[in-house]
């Protein structure tokens, strides 16, 4: 069957081992999760998870299903697809040789993203946006030199009808 990328975003309580539980129900069934982003919502006691999992149609449902029958899950959505807003952050070290400074700078700019940190030999640029848009990047950044990366996961919203 046909893997594609799932997200679920979900308001679960926000208490110690609802996370855990979570995470268990997707391992214990031998789902990979490819990202996962946790975080309180304007209700302290209230936190969204957002995991993004690739899997066939027929075990959506069911982990959807699992995901219901647990005590602290308020509310579970899968946001798959064009009804709902989806970004990523990205922090990037990059290599900042001098023959490099310039075209680094007009990437960033290109890009709309930012240079948050500035060193002799480095900056580290901030990007947000959709996979498609982290993975050019990087992929124009690949020849001068990435040091080290690190990704937020998706986060996604299911976009308010208009």
């Amino acid at each position: 069957m046909n893997e594609e990328k799932h997200i679920f975003s979900m308001l679960v309580d926000n208490q110690p081992g609802v996370l855990s539980r979570i995470v268990g129900l997707f391992s214990g069934r031998g789902f990979n999760i490819d990202s996962l982003c946790v975080a309180e919502t304007m209700d302290p006691i209230v936190s969204r998870i957002t995991i993004v999992t690739k899997t066939n149609k027929p075990l959506v449902e069911q982990i959807e299903k699992q995901l219901n029958k647990l005590i602290n899950v308020i509310k579970i959505r899968d946001l798959t697809g064009s009804k709902s807003v989806k970004r990523e952050m990205a922090l990037i070290c990059v290599k900042a040789k001098p023959e490099y400074r310039a075209e680094i700078l007009r990437i960033v700019d290109i890009f709309r993203c930012k240079i948050v940190d500035v060193g002799l030999e480095h900056y580290i640029i901030e990007v947000t946006g959709d996979e498609g848009k982290i993975s050019a990047l990087l992929s124009l950044l690949k020849p001068m030199g990435i040091k080290k990366i690190a990704r937020s996961g998706t986060l996604a919203l299911f976009r308010e009808p208009k």
